[in-house]
């Protein structure tokens, strides 16, 4: 594989330095020592994709659904093993949205809020993954051809995102880096709805 190619199929990476199973709180994420990098399968940094792309039939469509929860309208919940995330509306009830997931050895449990928020976000790989990748661009402008899609949600101090794709065919595969990932239409429709300070529960499967 050609350096080019390696560096293009690098870019939608959410900025995960290594694998990760768990997550206390508001901890920051601390990678095993001497694990190296890996990249994100079938990243196409540059394809276009407009906000308006959303999910509109199948199991991974926005849908109201039933939802037992004693969390607050609101709180969103993320399921990571059924692909699905939740906006808890109350009386049993939530927002069902399809999503894209950490692939193997990059799933993670916790709480956290929701830090700030973006629309067309820009990338920038952090300092741990450029000490390892020197050749990583510093910066990728947001925009329609930008990986990480129309908007993202950050989660408290973390480097994990809820965030757009410009490829949606790929929601309910596992292939992130750690970040959760909606179509384009997807997470412009739940960014209006989620502010800042939102509690978000990451689960890797549903408990009863």
């Amino acid at each position: 594989m050609s350096t080019t190619r390696f560096i293009l199929r690098s870019l939608l990476a959410c900025g995960l330095t290594a694998p990760l199973l768990t997550l206390p709180g508001a901890a920051q994420p601390r990678p095993p020592a001497g694990l190296q990098e890996t990249m994100d399968i079938g990243d196409e940094p540059g394809r276009v994709s407009t906000e308006e792309v959303s999910i509109t039939e199948g199991p991974y469509a926005r849908q109201m659904v039933l939802f037992r929860s004693n969390e607050a309208p609101g709180t969103v919940v993320i399921h990571s093993a059924e692909r699905f995330l939740y906006v808890v509306q109350g009386n049993g009830r939530a927002l069902r949205y399809g999503i894209g997931v950490g692939r193997e050895g990059f799933t993670w449990s916790g709480q956290v809020q929701v830090s700030r928020k973006a629309e067309w976000p820009d990338w920038r790989p952090p300092p741990e993954m450029l000490q390892r990748q020197p050749y990583l661009p510093r910066f990728m402008a947001g925009g329609p051809g930008n990986p990480m899609g129309a908007r993202a949600l950050y989660l408290g101090s973390t480097v994990f995102r809820i965030h757009g794709t410009n490829q949606p065919e790929t929601i309910g595969q596992a292939i992130s880096s750690g970040c959760f990932r909606l179509a384009n239409g997807d997470i412009v429709d739940l960014y209006d709805r989620v502010p800042a300070g939102t509690k978000v529960i990451i689960r890797h499967k549903a408990t009863l």
